[in-house]
C-alpha cells in the first residue's frame, strides 16, 4: 500500500510537470498572449518547455523530487515573465500569486497556478498514467 501511494505521486508530480509545460506552450502560442510577450521571453519558455519534455521522456523513472524540483526550476523563470505579461495588461496579479507557489508541483489543481489562462486549451496535453 506504501509503495502504491509513492508511485502515484511519483506519477502525479510527473504529469503535474509535463501540463505545467504544454499549458506554458499552449498559453504563449494563444493569439491573445503571443503579441504581448517579447519574442527572446516566448523563446526562453518554448525553449526550457521542450527541454524538459525532452527531459521527462528520458527520466520516466525519476523521482517524485526530481519531477518538483524541475518544476519550481521552470516557475522561477516563467512567473516573472508571466507577472510582466499580466502587468502590462492591466489585469493586476495573477491568480495563485508569484513568488514560487507553495506546494507546487503536486500534481493538485494549482499545476498551471495562472500560468495558462483559460485553463488547458486543446486536445494536445499530456497523457495520463494510471497506477493499478
Amino acid at each position: 500500500k506504501a509503495e502504491d501511494d509513492k508511485q502515484r505521486d511519483r506519477i502525479g508530480a510527473k504529469n503535474g510537470l509535463e501540463s505545467y509545460c504544454f499549458n506554458m506552450k499552449s498559453t504563449i502560442e494563444d493569439d491573445k498572449v503571443k503579441d504581448k510577450i517579447p519574442p527572446g521571453d516566448r523563446k526562453t519558455i518554448l525553449d526550457k518547455c521542450d527541454e524538459t519534455i525532452k527531459w521527462l521522456d528520458a527520466n520516466q523513472t525519476a523521482e517524485k523530487d526530481e519531477f518538483e524540483d524541475k518544476q519550481k526550476e521552470l516557475e522561477g523563470i516563467f512567473n516573472p515573465i508571466i507577472q510582466k505579461l499580466y502587468g502590462a495588461d492591466g489585469e493586476g496579479g495573477m491568480p495563485g500569486g508569484g513568488g514560487g507557489m507553495p506546494g507546487a508541483g503536486a500534481g493538485g489543481p494549482q499545476q498551471g497556478g495562472g500560468a495558462a489562462p483559460g485553463g488547458g486549451q486543446g486536445g494536445a496535453g499530456p497523457t495520463i498514467e494510471e497506477v493499478d
